[in-house]
């Protein structure tokens, strides 16, 4: 029976307004500061209406992009709260699909920002399979030490083993799938960065907690299943802010664009990969198609690279032995630099930077479980 499990960091699904620009320039919307704004009161008004304004289209484009995954299942990041996700279901996502996901599952996790992991689920498989949603634990409260990942390199970087270990939540969905038990492991790691030392990038200032994040999770499952690989049937879906590879962006203009592939010697995704105790299938995929976001900080610092990921189990993946993931590109930003091969015609009305899908690709598979 099939399973089409998806995972999209839809970006900043939120139904408050951020006036924090008013007192903070660098958290400003662009457009904002090509206007002379007298007080707050003005500024918030004007923020209101412009973040109104463009909302409508960018949550189009969002649900375009979900619409043509076609999943059962779909692990969301950066979602605020209930409320945002329903209205977002109803009123855009169930009006183009045109039968919901009526299963909808938030994890109020430990983000500063208020944006956290949700889970939809069909009622059924596009084959008629009833999907149940079992039963579903949290871990957002669990500390550095309930996992025993007390280290130097955490203390390093002001994380003790009293503080709560995952940026988020570690969100573990119990499923039946036409009665076939299944789990799903939702995640959204740490950011990489900023860096609180100026001689260290961000990636690599904030590696030891992803690393954190991937091993409690790594304990997690393997408690779960008692250790026992032929009962681990399960996926990990998220955002996980590292990557394992980049794709250099070369030249200034589409004509001059070369792409240089390059391997990482070291990512947090190594806690779950080195062994073969989580099996990644977008390795089958060729290098330059495994992309995800487009990275920018101006002319010289530009790259594509692979955050949004769905890993299987080894017990799921030799179920699997010619499953691939399908990354959906169609509402990227304009100003995404694409390889030749991977140019795709967007989605009408998607803009230079904005309005857009998200900056992350939603990436889809086809699964038998």
């Amino acid at each position: 029976m099939g399973l089409r499990l998806a995972s999209f960091n839809i970006e900043n699904l939120m139904n408050r307004f951020d006036f924090a620009g008013f007192r903070n320039a660098l958290r400003q919307d662009r457009a904002l500061s090509l206007y002379r704004i007298d007080d707050q009161r003005q500024y918030e008004a004007l923020e209101a209406a412009r973040a109104i304004a463009t909302t409508d289209d960018t949550r189009q484009l969002s649900a375009l992009a979900m619409t043509a995954l076609r999943a059962d299942v779909i692990c969301l990041q950066e979602v605020e709260n209930e409320g945002a996700l329903d209205a977002f279901e109803r009123h855009y996502l169930y009006r183009m699909i045109g039968h919901g996901y009526r299963q909808r599952h938030l994890s109020h996790g430990n983000d500063g920002r208020g944006i956290d992991i949700a889970v939809l689920a069909r009622d059924e498989t596009r084959d008629g399979e009833r999907i149940e949603i079992r039963d579903i634990q949290t871990h957002a409260f669990r500390t550095v030490a309930d996992f025993g990942l007390q280290s130097d390199e955490l203390m390093a970087i002001g994380i003790d083993g009293g503080q709560k270990l995952f940026r988020r939540d570690c969100m573990v969905v119990d499923m039946a799938v036409g009665g076939r038990p299944f789990t799903l492991v939702a995640l959204h790691l740490k950011s990489m960065g900023p860096s609180r030392d100026p001689d260290i990038p961000g990636r690599q200032w904030t590696m030891p907690m992803r690393r954190a994040e991937l091993a409690a999770t790594r304990q997690i499952l393997t408690e779960k299943f008692d250790d026992r690989p032929d009962r681990m049937r399960w996926a990990i879906c998220g955002d996980f802010n590292d990557y394992r590879e980049r794709i250099l962006v070369h030249g200034e203009f589409d004509d001059d664009y070369r792409f240089e592939h390059l391997k990482e010697d070291d990512s947090s995704l190594n806690i779950l990969l080195y062994d073969g105790f989580a099996i990644d299938p977008s390795e089958k995929l060729d290098p330059m198609e495994r992309w995800t976001l487009f990275h920018s900080r101006g002319p010289g610092r530009r790259h594509l690279c692979q955050l949004d990921y769905i890993l299987l189990s080894p017990k799921l993946a030799d179920a699997n032995p010619d499953a691939v993931p399908w990354i959906e590109r169609r509402g990227q930003p304009w100003r995404t630099i694409m390889p030749p091969s991977q140019i795709v015609e967007r989605f009408p009305r998607t803009g230079w930077d904005r309005p857009k899908a998200s900056d992350h690709c939603p990436i889809v598979m086809e699964l038998t479980i």
